[in-house]
């Protein structure tokens, strides 16, 4: 997150100010308020037929070696389920199909800040995974033999999966 010290329209050095209940930094020249929005992540809970989960290993960070769900930063213009299925056929060249909303989170994290997440529901016809640079691995488990799933936003979003109605 870039944070302005001079305003980006007219050059003047940035004021910070109460605006809108919180602080701000503000421009007193021409009124441009810098505000520090949430990066939208999107993530995908996915199903194959046999109803088994893909858990992918990560090989970066954030959460280098931890076992998650597929997904990432969504592009500009992109819309959050386009975003959850570009994700999802980067990391593991996976064809997907949107099920349903899971929901919407927000988290702090050291490494970005602020995110905003929408997760899915996806199911795949063909589980023939191939992954990319992003993963050491990934599989399809039965709910009851997935690898430790330890990062805490994943596991809301697998129990709150599990909440909704099956298809």
């Amino acid at each position: 997150m870039k944070h302005f010290s001079f305003c980006p329209l007219c050059s003047k050095k940035l004021e910070k100010a109460l605006i809108d209940g919180r602080d701000r930094m503000y421009c007193p020249s021409c009124s441009w308020v810098h505000y520090i929005n949430p990066l939208p992540v999107a993530v995908a809970y996915t199903i194959n037929k046999n109803n088994e989960l893909l858990v992918i290993r990560r090989a970066h960070e954030p959460a280098l070696n931890e076992w998650a769900l597929p997904g990432g930063f969504l592009e500009a213009g992109e819309e959050p389920y386009e975003g959850c299925l570009r994700e999802l056929m980067e990391e593991t060249s996976l064809n997907g199909k949107i099920d349903s909303l899971i929901g919407i989170y927000h988290r702090e994290v050291e490494l970005y800040g602020s995110l905003l997440v929408v997760a899915y529901r996806v199911t795949v016809a063909d589980d023939t995974i191939t992954i990319n640079h992003e993963l050491f691995e990934a599989g399809f488990y039965p709910h009851h033999l997935i690898p430790e799933v330890r990062i805490p936003l994943h596991l809301q979003i697998i129990k709150d999966a599990a909440q909704l109605r099956p298809l």
